[in-house]
């Protein structure tokens, strides 16, 4: 945690000089540009005036867009338009190649072989090969690197559990060639090539890392990437701005001249930017707004696969107690805060896993399953007084009868979005409800997730939006070793059952081992399920070719105005 938060500062000083000097030589083209009323910059970068210039806001400062480091969606936005990985996701939602031209896996599914696309090369022109994956994955690997995707992307890989106390030779890569990648894995992984589609997964420079270590991603010149953009220039609390990668392998079919991320935080201030044109679309929209805006053309909501809910800090008093979580959970109408609260742009969870996620059967939902198997739904949403009855009963168990003896707790939320009127919402029905004093702590943006990570809080509100099809992505958070278990639960028998699920090359039992996990999980509220997310956003009716995708990213190096 210290780590990133040296890294921030070391951003906001790069700053000055980026705003006093206008930056570095690559980033010279854009400093002067000014912006039409459409969210376009009208001074292109030179050698291509005919490209479309891009404004968009998507957030505010990323906490970093290291791939190694990232867990946000907003930094995993930008570095999915930088970087490139061996397999990627198109806008039909399907596995194609990326940097990879094709892979073959040996018939005990132990083996994957990655053959690269000839002629790769780096945004500085210098060639990408397969060492570089070797080099890049062993990074994520690497304790010292302290990568929170770490144990999730790479722990099923051979060698894994050596590699993550540092020795990293372990780990079973190997590139034969400059154009061939192998993986070696412990045990069968029957969504590995899900996993690789995954942004930590993508190649890393490893000059440039090694001569500028935590600083490489600071800069234009020294984030080097292999994707569609490269990074022009970072004024933080304004804009990053990329430009066409000349260097991709696929650069001809790049549409984008430049790509400016406008870094805001609050919806209103994003909400006039698009009224005045400075943007194209922004993610950040006003909730007071949404009543007005449903039914226009450029008011969009769509479904995600993820899921909003609330951390307890398990390893605290009171949150150790499995009854208090559960009674906090029950007391919470999920109904009215999903379809008031929320204004139904969000729809209440009744399990952990929510809609959209495949099951064992094609064609088949996990969520449909869950119910199936179960005969009802976890969290019936119908019926708020039986479960408030339940959470008394479980919080006298506890010790603490309408909520006499419990401490004043915390709950902390960033201010964007629904947080705040959830988090109001929260403090009023637990003491209606328990008896609960609950104090609301903002906390901005680049200090929330470090600060949540590092299990400095009570409560905090948190949420997961899949990295890939697969339930797993969801349930394995809770994992004692994950590096996303922001509230510090953990189960030996989950942990056994997750890593059996995440083994077997029978994939019916891959998916009856997750069902009996959600099940674990609900039945001790490790977690609190809130709403399955959507997102809503506004974006110009003449902006073609983007596309969003059900993992909550927004993809714009295609795009075009009319």
């Amino acid at each position: 945690m210290k780590k990133m938060s040296l890294v921030l500062a070391a951003v906001m000083a790069t700053g000055v000089i980026l705003t006093a000097c206008g930056g570095s030589k690559t980033a010279q083209p854009t400093t002067a540009a000014t912006t039409a009323a459409n969210g376009e910059t009208t001074a292109p970068v030179e050698g291509n005036s005919k490209a479309l210039d891009l404004a968009v806001q998507i957030g505010p400062d990323p906490e970093t867009i290291d791939p190694a480091l990232n867990s946000a969606v907003d930094g995993g936005n930008m570095i999915l338009h930088a970087f490139e990985t061996l397999l990627i996701v198109d806008s039909e939602n399907k596995i194609v190649p990326g940097q990879a031209e094709s892979f073959d896996v040996s018939p005990d599914g132990l083996t994957y072989t990655f053959k690269l696309r000839k002629g790769l090369k780096w945004s500085d022109g210098t060639p990408l090969t397969a060492n570089d994956f070797v080099y890049s994955w062993k990074r994520l690997a690497d304790p010292k690197t302290a990568a929170p995707y770490a144990g999730d992307m790479l722990g099923y890989v051979k060698g894994y559990e050596e590699a993550s106390k540092g020795n990293l030779d372990a780990l079973g890569l190997s590139a034969p060639d400059d154009n061939t990648f192998v993986v070696e894995l412990s045990a069968p992984c029957v969504y590995f090539s899900k996993l690789v589609t995954h942004g930590s997964m993508v190649p890393v420079e490893k000059a440039t890392i090694e001569a500028n270590a935590d600083q490489w991603t600071l800069k234009p010149e020294t984030y080097v990437s292999n994707g569609p953009l490269k990074m022009i220039e970072w004024v933080p609390g304004s804009h990053i701005t990329f430009a066409k990668n000349e260097n991709y392998w696929d650069a001809d079919k790049v549409t984008l001249n430049t790509l400016k991320f406008v870094l805001m935080e609050d919806g209103n201030a994003a909400y006039s930017a698009y009224q005045t044109g400075e943007v194209s679309m922004i993610k950040t929209v006003p909730t007071e707004e949404v009543p007005g805006l449903k039914g226009k053309e450029d008011f969009h909501v769509e479904p995600i696969m993820g899921t909003y809910y609330l951390d307890f800090q398990n390893q605290k008093e009171p949150f150790n107690n499995p009854d208090v979580r559960m009674a906090l959970s029950l007391a919470i109408d999920r109904d009215y805060v999903a379809n008031t609260v929320m204004q139904g742009t969000y729809m209440p969870a009744t399990n952990l896993v929510g809609p959209g996620i495949s099951d064992a059967e094609p064609g088949s939902f996990f969520q449909d399953i869950t119910k199936k198997n179960n005969g009802k739904d976890y969290f019936d949403t119908k019926d708020h007084e039986a479960n408030v009855a339940k959470a008394k009963e479980l919080l006298a168990k506890a010790g603490y009868p309408d909520g006499k003896g419990f401490p004043v707790t915390e709950y902390m939320i960033n201010d964007t979005g629904y947080h705040k009127p959830v988090a109001e919402y929260l403090q009023s029905c637990w003491k209606e409800v328990l008896g609960i004093t609950v104090d609301i702590k903002v906390v901005e943006w680049a200090t929330f997730t470090p600060t949540r990570r590092a299990g400095d809080y009570q409560m905090a509100r948190d949420g997961w939006v899949y990295d890939y099809d697969d339930p797993s992505n969801m349930l394995n958070l809770m994992m004692s070793t994950s590096g996303n278990n922001n509230a510090k639960y953990s189960n030996p028998e989950l942990d056994k059952l997750l890593n059996e699920a995440n083994t077997t090359a029978d994939v019916a039992e891959h998916y009856a081992k997750l069902h009996d996990a959600e099940n674990m999980i609900l039945k001790d509220a490790a977690i609190a399920p809130v709403a399955y997310y959507t997102d809503f956003w506004l974006q110009n009716p003449k902006l073609k070719g983007t596309w969003h995708s059900p993992y909550g990213y927004w993809f714009f190096q295609y795009a075009t105005m009319d």
